[in-house]
């Protein structure tokens, strides 16, 4: 590729989180204008998670060393702390890791569905700053397209793999019309983040509780949820469809009786998840008419189980990455060769013109039909001379041939004409 991209990362992969955290970067629009201003980048998107702190760039020479200097210059760090932990790829490399980034390949939890919004919000927000250009505009959504389709196909992301989501995804298998019952939630603890988490993205409304309000309140400000009292709980669970249990209480929580009395006056059933270990539901519970009771050895069989699934398509989503990525490549050296097509195109079309109205008034040509056809003639004829060569000068670009390129812009003088401009 006459322009190349490039990918310098940072991620959970070669780097543990507290060592991550320092390579954020906190001020995204001003870190763009860094990244343009001085580490040799003509476009720049910057993809930051939890998990990963990725720079995509593009330019026709680059040095790794200046985009290291605008990276710690942006973060306050010193520029040996990224010899240990940045990794650095180009061109087809670089084009591969997008893919397996967009497919889940990539993911610490695998096939997880979160990185792909996390991609699509990165090339928007540099498109909004003009970071981006014409080749990472073009490539993000080529990427975000094939990697749309490779989950499709192949079902990489397909069943919970974290309890929390295997919880939830249960619970819409076994209630109609979920979005409209009541759900609640036991705890604050990590379980209960998960579940909380998987709510929130599927957009269900959900009540929380813990042995005090105060913890309630705050886990429900970073993670969503609505807190209620838990003496309220206590005495109401007759006024929910789903629970989910995920907390380290040494004695049953939801016992047999509450079930019971919360059963008398309840129209329809109820279902209950314990994720708790050890377990906090008496599991008599599930002899109640109307309840459906599953534990955490369950769920956790069912997540092992799709684990397992998705570690059997890898070597299936790696063999469309492979065909994928050349084409991809296609498509990114053909840009190197569209400036000259454009140009080519620009200089025949005001020849053309030029040459038609020279034309129209040695003929003293005034019917507007006859001047149509004309000019209609004189369009069919250029494009059909000059779209062969082009499209074989689009074919050579896409080939990786840059002699072919070459020598074309010497024969339709495109430098001297790229200067001129």
């Amino acid at each position: 590729m006459n322009q190349n991209i490039i990918n310098a990362r940072v991620t959970f992969r070669n780097s543990p989180i507290h060592i991550l955290e320092q390579f954020t970067i906190k001020n995204m629009e001003s870190a763009y204008e860094q990244f343009k201003k001085h580490s040799g980048l003509d476009e720049c998107v910057i993809i930051q998670t939890c998990n990963r702190i990725e720079l995509f760039g593009k330019s026709k020479t680059y040095d790794i060393d200046k985009i290291k200097k605008t990276w710690a210059t942006i973060t306050g760090l010193e520029e040996e702390a990224f010899d240990e932990n940045i990794e650095c790829v180009e061109n087809k490399e670089a084009l591969h890791h997008l893919l397996k980034l967009t497919s889940g390949l990539d993911s610490m939890v695998l096939g997880e569905e979160q990185i792909l919004g996390q991609i699509k919000n990165s090339i928007t927000s540099a498109r909004e700053v003009k970071a981006s250009g014409q080749h990472l505009n073009k490539l993000f959504d080529k990427a975000i397209r094939i990697g749309t389709r490779i989950r499709n196909t192949s079902g990489i992301g397909a069943g919970g793999i974290s309890v929390g989501s295997m919880a939830v995804k249960l619970a819409e298998e076994n209630i109609d019309e979920l979005k409209e019952k009541k759900i609640l939630l036991i705890g604050t603890g990590e379980v209960s983040t998960l579940v909380a988490k998987s709510l929130q993205r599927r957009r269900y409304a959900f009540d929380v509780t813990s042995r005090t309000l105060g913890r309630s309140e705050t886990f429900c400000e970073t993670m969503g949820g609505n807190p209620i009292k838990f003496e309220q709980v206590l005495s109401g669970f007759g006024n929910y469809d789903v629970m989910f249990v995920a907390t380290t209480a040494p004695y049953f929580l939801v016992t047999n009786e509450r079930i019971s009395n919360a059963m008398k006056d309840k129209k329809g059933g109820m279902m209950i998840l314990d994720l708790s270990n050890p377990r906090t539901v008496d599991e008599k519970v599930a002899t109640i008419g109307g309840i459906k009771l599953m534990n955490l050895d369950q769920i956790a069989e069912m997540v092992e189980k799709n684990m397992n699934a998705r570690l059997n398509k890898v070597k299936t989503v790696e063999n469309i990455i492979n065909e994928e990525v050349c084409v991809l490549e296609a498509s990114m050296k053909r840009l190197d060769a569209e400036p000259l097509v454009k140009d080519v195109f620009k200089n025949i079309e005001n020849l053309r013109e030029k040459e038609l109205q020279k034309a129209l008034q040695m003929l003293d040509e005034k019917d507007e039909k006859k001047i149509k056809i004309i000019e209609e003639l004189t369009k069919a004829v250029v494009e059909s001379i000059v779209s062969t060569p082009m499209n074989n000068i689009r074919r050579a670009s896409e080939q990786g041939k840059p002699d072919v390129l070459e020598l074309a812009s010497k024969l339709f003088d495109y430098k001297k004409q790229d200067q001129a401009d």
